[in-house]
Order: structure tokens, then C-alpha cells, then sequence
């Protein structure tokens, strides 16, 4: 997308309002928007002063976003973002939009192009000499089936031949472009085949066969019963069905009896209702942490004898866990310690041994390990007093030290990758 930017300041008027009729329309597009969200009633208000002034102006996007409450920045990013704001003064009579997509194109869109060239300017975005007319090529318009096409303002003008344009362009600056009718120039109606209709032909022929067809039916109706009335049967209204018993249960319990969904109609006597309800016991301090003797019969069932206390005695506490013990190092007297040598001129860089890093290569160094052919000359004592010396619990053997070492020595990084397959970490 190319960059869009405001038309000259020279060109820009001072001040912009909408008129009348425009001002109450913009009123009536900001209330289609709820509370809160009037702003995005942009897009429309910069298209009403387009179709005021003919193109977008500072003064316009400046105008509407103050009458919107929002930064004057938010309404020029809409204004150079849509390419359906003129940014730019365009004809006062006509502004021409030439398709260029595939199928305009196809069907002759630079023809038409070259006709706004030679009648009005020979680049896009600019006036004629007398400011009645522009052009410009635009991506798709949606009339594909009627390439090629333009569209003045809002008319499309579609089937189009580079001489037809051409003289729509003429009518336009003779100020009678009212006289010409949109839509299709070849004369074909809407997008019906260019070649003419193949089925469906007559309209008319269609339509009298049908009412001739129609105008039988009804004249032998009439003859076969001249005074009868036609009248169409209702069926009778279908007896009440009762409610389906299919989900009710088959039993004979009282409970079920459709009788206890109404109130009996037998009033039984107040002192046989007290004597039938039973009341709960008062509240004491004697019973209050008592249960009835059938609550507690239960309640013994189910916990069973109780088990005997155990002394206190009984339970030993949990044994303290004894902190392992950390494993001293060994001494640098013992006799499995590697020998060392003094610091050579040229020392190896053991980091290249997977496992030994820069505090690691230190601590070799200080017990005289400076070359990989040292590291590679360990035995199995010498290498398990150097494991158990830097803590590693058995890394030297899991990463195979001297093997490595053995690599390096015999011929650095490119015997190490031919050895294992991979370089140095």
C-alpha cells in the first residue's frame, strides 16, 4: 500500500462545517452508536464531508474528531488509511475510478485508462486544466461479470469500450452528465450473458400462458357446479386426550393414590391430631448432651467396643533423621593423586572436555592438570581421586574424561567430531 498523504497546505482551506442537511445527518449517524462509542461514527462523517466538499480535507478530519472527543491524530490515521478518502482536490464534475483488477483487466481496463490519459491528465490524481475532472485506477468494484467498468462518484459504468468512455467523459464536462443512465453500456440488461439470453426468453409469452392455463381451470370449475359454493371441509375438533400415564409407576402403594394430591374431605377431631403428632423433647441442661435410646443403640452398633487406652508409654517418638555426613576430600598427599607438572608454555584448553567449565579448568590447574594428554594417561584410582576431589560423584567415568582427552590430544576439535560424531561442548 503506497504512503497517503494530506493534499498541500496551499490547497487546504482554512476552515471546514458541515450545511444543514449534512449536520443533522451526521447527527443521526452518531446515534446509531451506543454510549461510549460515538467515535466510531468516523468512518461515515469523513465520508458526508467528502461528498460536501469532494474530497477530505485537514480542516475536515480536524473538525469531525473534535465533534467526536477524540485526538485529532486518531481521525487522520482513518482518513490516510482508507483509500475511499480523496485526499486530494479531484474534479468538481467528475472524478473517475478505472478498475484495474484481473478481470478489468482482462477485458480492456488500460484502454479506458489510456482515454483518461489523453482527456484529462496524463498521471492519476490530478485535475484537467480547468479543475472539472480526474482519475484515478482502483482495485476491485464488485460489477466483474460487467468488465470492464468505472465509477463516478457513486454510478458505475460498466461493459465499457475505450469510445464509449470517451464520450461519457465529454457529457460529463459539457455539465450534462445527469443525461447519462448507469449501469451497463452495451445495451444488455444487468449481468445477463453478453451473448443474450439462452433460456427464459420471453417474459411475456410466460407469463400469458400461465394466466390462459389458469383462466381454463377456473371456467371448468364453474361449469361442472355453476350455484355451488366451493367450500373447503374442517375437520371435526379431535376429542380431549387426557394426561399419558406411560411414566407412571405400576403400584398399588397408598402413597401413589391420585387421592393425596386434594386435601381429605373428612375432618379429623383436634385432640386425635394432638394425640397422633409427636412433639419434640424441651431443651435442658440435663439432656442437652443426650441422645434418645434408639440414637444411641444405633450409635453403638456402629462404633463397637472401644479400644483400651495405651499407656503413654506406649508411643515412642519418631527417630531424629541423621544428617548425612559430608564426604571430606582426599588428601593431596595420597598416593593415588595424579602427578602434576609444571605450568607449560603452551596449556590446553581443557574446557573442551564435556563437563570441565572455566572454575572446573581452574581447579585442574592448581593440582597441575594443564594438558589433555595427562588427562588422557589417568588410571582408574587416579580418575576416582580426581572425582571424589571435585565432588562429582562419578561424572569423570559417566562422561568418559579420558576418552575424550584422548581425542583432543591425538588430534583437537577434528578428531574429537570423527570420534563422536559432534563437536566439542
Amino acid at each position: 500500500m503506497s504512503v497517503r498523504r494530506l493534499a498541500d497546505a496551499s490547497v487546504q482551506p482554512a476552515s471546514f462545517a458541515f450545511n444543514r442537511a449534512n449536520t443533522a445527518a451526521a447527527k443521526q449517524w452518531i446515534k446509531k452508536y451506543p454510549k461510549g462509542r460515538e467515535q466510531s461514527a468516523i468512518i461515515p462523517l469523513l465520508m458526508l464531508a467528502q461528498e460536501q466538499e469532494g474530497w477530505v480535507t485537514k480542516a475536515a478530519i480536524e473538525t469531525i474528531s473534535d465533534m467526536l472527543g477524540m485526538p485529532r491524530i486518531r481521525g487522520l490515521e482513518v482518513a490516510t488509511f482508507y483509500t475511499q478518502y480523496q485526499l486530494n482536490p479531484v474534479g468538481t464534475r467528475a472524478h473517475i475510478q478505472v478498475c484495474g483488477t484481473t478481470p478489468c483487466m482482462l477485458r480492456g481496463s488500460e484502454g479506458l485508462m489510456d482515454v483518461c490519459r489523453s482527456k484529462i491528465h496524463h498521471d492519476q490524481f490530478h485535475t484537467n486544466d480547468k479543475g472539472t475532472l480526474s482519475w484515478e485506477e482502483v482495485e476491485c468494484l464488485g460489477a466483474c461479470v460487467n468488465a470492464p467498468m468505472v465509477m463516478i462518484f457513486k454510478d458505475t459504468f460498466e461493459d465499457l469500450t475505450p469510445e464509449r468512455l470517451a464520450e461519457i467523459i465529454d457529457l460529463y464536462e459539457g455539465g450534462k452528465g445527469a443525461s447519462v443512465t448507469p449501469g451497463p453500456q452495451n445495451g444488455r440488461t444487468g449481468s445477463e450473458p453478453a451473448t443474450g439470453l439462452t433460456t427464459l426468453k420471453s417474459e411475456k409469452a410466460i407469463l400469458k400462458s400461465t394466466r390462459e392455463k389458469e383462466a381454463k381451470a377456473a371456467a371448468k370449475a364453474a361449469k361442472a357446479a355453476p350455484d355451488a359454493i366451493i367450500a373447503t371441509e374442517v375437520p371435526a375438533p379431535a376429542a380431549p386426550v387426557g394426561p399419558s400415564k406411560a411414566g407412571k409407576p405400576k403400584t398399588d402403594a397408598p402413597e401413589t393414590s391420585p387421592a393425596l394430591n386434594t386435601p381429605s374431605p373428612v375432618k379429623v377431631a383436634l385432640a386425635v391430631e394432638k394425640a397422633a403428632s409427636v412433639s419434640a423433647p424441651r431443651h435442658s441442661a440435663a439432656n442437652a448432651n443426650k441422645a434418645s435410646p434408639e440414637v444411641e443403640g444405633v450409635s453403638k452398633q456402629r462404633s463397637g467396643p472401644r479400644a483400651k487406652a495405651e499407656p503413654a508409654s506406649a508411643f515412642k517418638a519418631p527417630e531424629a533423621k541423621q544428617p548425612a555426613v559430608k564426604q571430606a576430600k582426599p588428601s593431596l598427599d595420597d598416593k593415588n593423586r595424579p602427578a602434576g607438572i609444571e605450568r607449560p608454555v603452551a596449556v590446553d584448553d581443557l574446557k573442551l572436555i564435556s563437563g570441565v567449565g572455566p572454575k572446573i579448568e581452574g581447579t585442574l590447574h592448581s593440582l597441575g592438570i594443564y594438558t589433555f594428554a595427562q588427562v588422557a594417561s589417568w588410571k582408574k584410582a587416579e580418575r576416582d581421586w580426581v572425582d571424589a576431589y571435585l565432588s562429582f560423584h562419578g561424572r569423570i567415568e559417566r562422561d568418559d574424561w579420558v576418552k575424550q582427552a584422548k581425542a583432543l590430544a591425538k588430534g583437537g576439535v577434528a578428531e574429537y567430531i570423527r570420534v563422536f560424531g559432534k563437536k566439542p561442548v
